[in-house]
């Protein structure tokens, strides 16, 4: 019996994007960081990420399953670091100091980086998600080895690009696939 499976990816992508822009609102100067915040990272860019993931692994995508899984659990963490989860009057561990973020997001970046390459067969959009998102990671880097306000607004900006990108190539995927045609170009790579 052959079943057709849902593409996983627009939950993913919308899940990361949305979660992405609002927080880089706040990196912009926006608006403080708040609960609004925290409770996307958890729902939308963390459990919605993984179990996209988790759809992905089923269809056999490892790429996909590794992504959305991976930042699915990176939300998570970065909720925990900003709600003080592992405090000193929790764990006895001191909270999180700047150049241990500054190291989190390096990895990250790495991380990313290297997922970028992964990409390189896919359409555009993706290129353009996973780049941005390793540009956005390595400039947090920056401001928090520098401590630099104006490298962290710069990453802001950054990051709701980065984010409404993911946020376009969702809705692509979901119109294109709806109405069996290009709605919204991706970017196709030819083979």
């Amino acid at each position: 019996m052959n079943e057709k499976l849902a593409n996983p990816a627009p939950l993913g992508l919308m899940g990361f994007g949305m979660t992405t822009v609002l927080l880089n609102l706040h990196n912009s100067g926006f608006y403080a960081m708040d609960t609004m915040i925290l409770a996307m990272g958890l729902a939308y860019g963390g459990l919605a990420q993984i179990i996209a993931g988790v759809m992905e692994f089923r269809k056999g995508n490892t790429f996909g399953t590794t992504a959305f899984c991976s930042y699915g659990l990176f939300w998570l963490s970065l909720v925990a670091l900003h709600a003080r989860v592992l405090s000193d009057s929790f764990l006895n561990v001191e909270i999180f100091s700047n150049a241990s973020l500054a190291a989190y997001f390096f990895m990250w970046g790495l991380f990313t980086a290297v997922m970028f390459i992964g990409t390189l067969k896919a359409n555009r959009a993706l290129q353009f998600v996973f780049l941005s998102l390793a540009v956005l990671f390595f400039l947090l880097t920056i401001r928090y080895l520098t401590g630099s306000e104006l490298i962290g607004t710069v990453a802001g900006y950054e990051g709701i690009i980065c984010g409404l990108s993911a946020v376009y190539l969702a809705l692509a995927e979901v119109l294109n696939e709806t109405h069996g045609r290009i709605i919204l170009p991706v970017g196709k790579v030819s083979k």
